[in-house]
């Protein structure tokens, strides 16, 4: 029941943009990964089922240890979820192996999936990895009833309830299914508790629900990590201190920790969309609502926030490291002709002007951010995911007033006919006006409303960039493509969105900076590399740290044995 109940994936193709070789129609399996191309390194993976969570495991610089990529999708392709209620119901958070990648390698093998975490919290609408200091060595000594801890992750469920899993090494929790489990081929599926539960109000007065669902969730990202803010469906943000003694804002439960706020207040008047903290200052925050605003608060002095910006209605927010103000993707229901896409707002302490970063003709769904790269990746309801280089927007630059010149395509994704209509003799489940027929003129300009009406009659073409140079980038047909989808690109509202790219995320590990994942409604995950973002000065870092991470476990280092996958 925890499953996704689609065993098969949409059809699909991938053409790569400087290989001449045809793009082949090919469907996977649930759970079932295509191998990495051994030209660009990328790879695709099925998982069941809409992605609206995914997130990195965070792992520590130098180490060279394997990428893991946590994510959820929901169990049907056209399931409907009401957001002004709690609900509960069965969920899986999958844990995917993506190999050891490298600035300069890829894996040889195809992406798996390690294990799943069974709940019944219903939706996972934000996850989010403590950023440092979760990961320990697959060899850390431990108790006979425990296993080394791979990171830390707290998740926000339409429950209204936000918990924090202790995820153990694949590695361990095989070698445990081999002395347990007669068939350990088959899916590690755990029924586990959480180790920490977050509750808002105190201990006398809680409500669990009472707030509403949660929607996003954020660390402070400075160490050790302490605090973790949430926001919910009524406005309320709550921020708990994880490292407190306070016997009233902590209580143990069994072998689960129930804590409660040290600070809430109503940040907005709807539903919080997304938190961040600012990476430099862990005092300042940033929140989005569905009420169009924008608002960045000082925690010390929260009688008003010190900026409010009213202006479109946002729907994902990303804080770059050397910024003083955060990039915004923008739902387009609110926006005028021309101004929907990715922006940039400062929050008004160095007096920044907006900076418009990219148009887009649809809602842009996620923004995720590179601290390494100083650039931003975007994923829209087109299917279309392109990456932004932010400027300097502290020194005068003229490429500030090109932004066209400072972003690039990914892939596209286009849904298509799979058959032509004289193909196609049984209408009964596309859903078409009563007396019209599939083999009409008209058919060319119906649209399938939901999966099951598009499942064998349309499919999926996905024409990927080469990443691997920007020599003479504008006269690239994937560049010319993007720049015209922004200018007329084609917007139907009437059918179902399968193309639609609902989560884009970069690594943030120094070992795979250069990798990003990005999943969307036909639960197809798709991982590539940004080859020609690699500098010396990155390569020298790195190196730097490998030897600093040898010198740190040169004791226990040579006896780690590599993830298999």
């Amino acid at each position: 029941m925890y499953l996704p109940q689609h065993l098969a994936s949409p059809v699909f193709s991938i053409q790569r943009e400087g290989i001449k070789e045809k793009a082949e129609s090919c469907v996977l399996s649930r759970f079932q990964s295509l191998p990495p191309n051994p030209d660009r390194w990328d790879f695709t993976c099925f998982v069941g089922g809409p992605v609206w969570s995914m997130e990195w495991c965070p792992t520590p610089a130098g180490s060279g240890a394997c990428q893991y990529l946590a994510l959820y999708c929901h169990r049907e392709m056209d399931a409907r979820h009401q957001l002004h209620v709690t609900h509960r119901g069965p969920a899986l958070l999958q844990l995917w192996s993506l190999g050891n990648l490298t600035i300069d390698s890829s894996c040889d093998s195809a992406a798996s999936f390690c294990y799943g975490l069974a709940v019944d919290e219903g939706c996972v609408w934000d996850m989010k990895f403590c950023p440092s200091g979760g990961w320990e060595l697959p060899s850390t000594p431990r108790k006979t009833t425990q296993m080394a801890r791979l990171g830390l992750l707290a998740v926000a469920f339409s429950s209204g309830h936000v918990d924090i899993y202790s995820l153990p090494h694949p590695d361990s929790i095989q070698s445990h299914r081999k002395s347990q489990v007669k068939d350990p081929w088959k899916l590690t599926i755990c029924k586990v508790e959480c180790v920490v539960r977050l509750h808002v109000g105190s201990i006398k007065a809680c409500n669990p629900g009472e707030n509403g669902q949660c929607f996003s969730l954020s660390w402070v990202h400075s160490k050790p990590h302490q605090f973790l803010a949430a926001g919910f469906h009524d406005g309320t943000v709550s921020i708990w201190d994880l490292m407190t003694k306070s016997v009233l804002q902590k209580v143990r439960q069994g072998h689960v920790v129930k804590q409660y706020p040290f600070l809430s207040f109503l940040a907005h008047n709807q539903a919080v969309r997304s938190i961040e903290w600012c990476k430099v200052d862990s005092n300042f925050l940033v929140t989005c609502s569905g009420e169009r605003c924008l608002k960045f608060w000082d925690l010390r002095r929260l009688a008003a926030p010190i900026n409010d910006f009213r202006r479109f209605q946002s729907t994902e927010i990303t804080w770059l490291l050397p910024y003083c103000g955060v990039v915004v993707a923008q739902d387009n229901c609110h926006a005028a002709h021309g101004q929907c896409g990715v922006h940039y707002v400062d929050s008004g302490f160095m007096g920044y002007k907006s900076f418009f970063a990219a148009p887009r003709r649809g809602t842009v769904w996620s923004v995720s951010g590179s601290d390494w790269l100083g650039m931003v990746i975007a994923g829209d309801i087109t299917g279309e995911v392109m990456a932004i280089v932010m400027p300097f927007l502290n020194v005068p630059s003229i490429n500030a007033k090109r932004p066209s010149d400072r972003r690039f395509p990914i892939y596209k994704v286009d849904f298509e006919s799979l058959h032509p209509p004289s193909d196609i003799t049984n209408s009964d489940n596309l859903d078409l006006p009563s007396g019209q027929s599939a083999e009409n003129d008209t058919y060319q300009h119906f649209k399938p409303k939901s999966f099951r009406a598009a499942a064998g009659r349309f499919h999926l073409s996905f024409q990927d960039a080469d990443l691997r140079a920007f020599k003479k980038l504008p006269n690239k047909k994937s560049t010319k493509r993007m720049r015209a989808n922004e200018i007329k690109g084609e917007l139907n509202f009437d059918r179902i969105q399968l193309e639609s790219i609902h989560k884009v995320r970069f690594s943030p590990n120094l070992d795979s900076y250069t990798w990003m994942a990005s999943g969307g409604h036909s639960g197809l995950v798709r991982v590539h590399c940004i080859r020609g973002m690699v500098t010396a000065a990155g390569q020298e870092m790195l190196q730097e740290k490998r030897q600093q991470f040898q010198a740190v476990y040169k004791d226990t280092h040579d006896n780690v044995p590599r993830p298999q996958l």
